[in-house]
């Protein structure tokens, strides 16, 4: 998928897992701001669609980041 978003900027940020979802969506948008970050808590629903200006901030019943965020 690097490919399909050549020029987004930073893509991807593992440093970010264990950390509070608010604060990592804040330090995404800071460190890349050609994208738009969202907390999706777990088991909510989301489109599966592929998009180079989101980021997905999957976080768990406490508010902690879960998985690497990333574009997509």
């Amino acid at each position: 998928m690097a490919d399909v978003c050549s020029d987004t900027g930073k893509s991807s940020w593992p440093e970010l897992v264990g950390i509070n979802g608010e604060v990592a969506a804040k330090i995404i948008v800071r460190e890349n701001p050609k994208v738009g970050a969202g907390i999706v808590k777990e088991g909510m629903m989301v489109t599966m669609d592929f998009r180079c200006d989101r980021v997905r901030v999957w976080v768990d019943k406490y508010g902690i980041v879960k998985n690497i965020p990333h574009i997509g």
